[in-house]
């Protein structure tokens, strides 16, 4: 329960292990940086849930994704400046007793994301 991301590589058909992705509380134009880390060999946070439901909060949050440092280090030759650089996903919560997914479906010239489960 609680908030959640989990990140796949559609250009390698991976997870994204060691992406870089930090969370962010939004209070209108304002970022307060909640947590930075780096995602375990499955592309998820490896300290498991970002929020449980007990500690997440009604309001607006960020995940951003450091797409272009990642596909870098997996040796892909991008153009600079990169098409995407950092991947900013601003999301709002509505329920804090239901579970949020944030998955993103990445690759240097895409992204998708949706509320997963």
């Amino acid at each position: 329960m609680g908030l959640s991301t989990h990140v796949l590589d559609t250009m390698h058909g991976t997870p994204a292990a060691g992406m870089q992705v930090s969370l962010y509380e939004m209070h209108g134009d304002q970022a307060r940086l909640v947590k930075r880390f780096r995602l375990n060999d499955d592309g998820r946070n490896p300290d498991g849930p970002l929020y449980d439901n007990a500690s997440l909060r009604v309001g607006t949050y960020r995940l951003s994704f450091d797409v272009a440092e990642y596909f870098r280090s997996r040796g892909v030759a991008l153009p600079q400046p990169p098409f995407l650089d950092v991947v900013p996903l601003d999301f709002g919560i509505a329920h804090t007793d239901q579970h949020y997914h944030v998955p993103l479906l990445v690759s240097p010239w895409s992204f998708s994301t949706y509320r997963g489960s």
